[in-house]
Parts: structure tokens; sequence; C-alpha cells
């Protein structure tokens, strides 16, 4: 049970970023931030529902809309309408919800739309797309054995080399979509991730250290180094989460710790203001499927991350009610639709944690 001071701070974080009885004018709230980017986002949709044209950011503002406190269904308007149908008539004979490229980010976001929406009848469309996404793991049925540091992963496609920012969007999706905990996808997810983790004693890769993070594949981190950065290291902590790890598992613990150590939302760890907006989704994603609603150092310190991510998101909203990253364009970041993206679903993750 909270102290007394937390329970004060956890009752003035409810009251400042809720947004549920904000008077007109007041200090923009997590809800009001929400409502204001979700209308920019009906003024940028392109004529034949998309938004940039794109299957994958199309359904991330769905998704975005569908999450909203607003819950908006097809039967709200052509905006939501058009946007569906556009996810789901760039669907493949073999599952794919893609156009040209990146299949697995593609498919994992138009998947995670289409659950979102609690419509039975693409029922259908769902098993395929999640039977698409399950193929795209590297396994035995491609010929890679449980020795290959690639198992267990899912890559682009066209490189042929599986990475952890994939693997957990795809996790995600099957995790949201309702893939059974017994399917063994989850298993040999483990394997992958363990490789791309800094923690010598269940990674059997030689350049692996010990701080307990993550980085972006086995032996790569987006860095000159294999060194552990904020976004990877949440993905981490998620993707263990969804594939039945406790926290209380020592590598879900290492990797917990690596998060108390570089705690922030001023930049991505170890990667400064690049993907930063990725981060801001990954930490309130994690940190709300862990369940805390307070994160407790070992000094004793307490923060309701709730409140230092929502009153950074804010403080970043444009006056149109978009976000984009102006420091760093790297992760096509500097694209408004899809930073907004990324910062509605932040919000959206902290308000359910919440419960506002």
């Amino acid at each position: 049970m909270r102290n007394g001071s937390s329970l004060v701070l956890f009752s003035v974080f409810m009251l400042s970023v809720s947004g549920w009885s904000a008077e007109p004018g007041a200090t923009p709230t997590a809800k009001s931030g929400i409502d204001r980017a979700l209308q920019w986002f009906q003024t940028q949709q392109q004529t034949d529902g998309s938004w940039e044209k794109d299957v994958g950011i199309t359904s991330l503002v769905v998704t975005a809309m569908a999450r909203s406190p607003r819950k908006y269904r097809e039967a709200d308007g052509p905006f939501m309408r058009k946007a569906v149908k556009y996810i789901l008539d760039a669907q493949k004979p073999d599952g794919g919800i893609y156009e040209m490229q990146l299949s697995a980010y593609c498919t994992s976001v138009a998947l995670m739309a289409l659950s979102s929406l609690e419509n039975a009848s693409y029922e259908m469309n769902i098993k395929q797309a999640q039977q698409y996404l399950l193929g795209l793991q590297c396994d035995e049925e491609e010929g890679y054995s449980t020795d290959d540091r690639f198992y267990g992963g899912v890559g682009y496609g066209n490189d042929l080399r599986p990475d952890l920012s994939n693997l957990q969007l795809v996790l995600e999706a099957l995790k949201e979509s309702d893939t059974p905990q017994n399917a063994e996808v989850w298993s040999r997810a483990i394997s992958f991730l363990q490789r791309c983790q800094n923690r010598s004693e269940s990674n059997d890769q030689a350049w692996a250290g010990n701080d307990g993070g993550f980085v972006y594949d086995p032996g790569h981190s987006n860095q000159d180094i294999p060194s552990s950065y904020g976004s990877m290291t949440y993905a981490g902590v998620k993707s263990y989460i969804y594939a039945g790890l406790t926290r209380d598992d020592p590598r879900v613990k290492a990797a917990y710790d690596w998060i108390l150590t570089h705690y922030t939302v001023e930049e991505n760890p170890g990667m400064g203001q690049a993907g930063l907006f990725y981060y801001y989704h990954t930490f309130a994603k994690t940190l709300a499927v862990l369940g805390d609603l307070e994160i407790t150092f070992p000094s004793g310190e307490k923060r309701v991350w709730g409140t230092d991510l929502s009153e950074k998101l804010l403080s970043l909203q444009k006056p149109e009610g978009y976000w984009i990253n102006e420091q760093s364009s790297r992760w096509w970041e500097n694209n408004k639709v899809l930073a907004t993206c990324y910062a509605v679903l932040a919000l959206v993750e902290t308000s359910r944690a919440y419960g506002w």
C-alpha cells in the first residue's frame, strides 16, 4: 500500500491529467490533448481513407482513434469506415497486410487496429494476419536451429536479419489479438530476446555485457558498439512479459534495473533525441503491462511515471494538435502523422493504466 505522500501525489496526478472535468481554457490535459490530436488527424486524412497513403500509418491512426477515450468505431462516420476499408483492401492472399515493404511492421499494426475495433466481422482477416506473422518467425521451417543467433526473431524480410523492433511489434499484435499462450511463437521468441540482452548469464553471444539492457539485434544496437538503449530495453521487458516470463524472472529484473538507472522522459536513453516518440510509446506500453503506477528507485524515491510522461508530451504538442520530432528525423519521426500516432498511443496507454 502506498504511503500518505504517495497517495497525495497520485491524487494530484489524477486531477491534473485525466481531463474528465477540465474547464474551458484550463491547462491542457491528457484527454484534451488526445482530442486535439484526433481532430487534427481528420484534417490530414486522404480522400482514399488513408493517412500518408500508407497502410502502416493508417493502422496506427485507426488504433489511436479506437483506443482513445472516445472509442471511435465505424458507426461514428466515414472517416473511420474509409480508413478501415483501406486497411482491409491491403490484405494479401497470404494474410499479410502491407503494400510494398515493411510487411512485419505493417501487418502487426494493422492487426492491432482490427483487433481494437472489436468487430466480429473481421475475425477471418485477423486470423489470416496472425498466421502470416507466425510464418515470419525464424525457426526450423526456414532451416534455423536453436543455436542460430537469429532463431526466434522476426525481421524486415529483405535483409534476412531479424531485430527486436520488428519482433516486439509482432509479439504485441499477436498478444492483443489473443494468440494462445501455449503457441510456440512465445518460447522461440525468448531465445531471440535473450540474445538481444546485455546479460551474459542468459545470452550465449560473446559480445554480451552485464548491464541488463537490450540492443537492436544480437550484436548490434544502432550504435558503434552493442550498447543498451531505452526503447529496445522497454521493448525487451514488454516482450518477455508477453512471452510468459514474470517480473521476478532474473532476466526481467535485470532489464528493469537498467530502466531504473536510466529512467527519463527527456530523451531516448542511449540514443538521445533519435526515436524519441517511439520510445515514449514503448515506455508507456511497457510500464502499463507491468502494472506499476509508481516507479520506486533503490534510493526510495518514487515517481508517478504517468505524470512525468503526460506532462512532457503535452508540453511538446503543437497548438494545431500534432507532435513532431524537431531534433531528429531518424526513423521518420519528422513525419507529423507518425509522431502524433506514437504520442497519442502513449497517452492512451497511460490513461488505461491509471483508469481514467
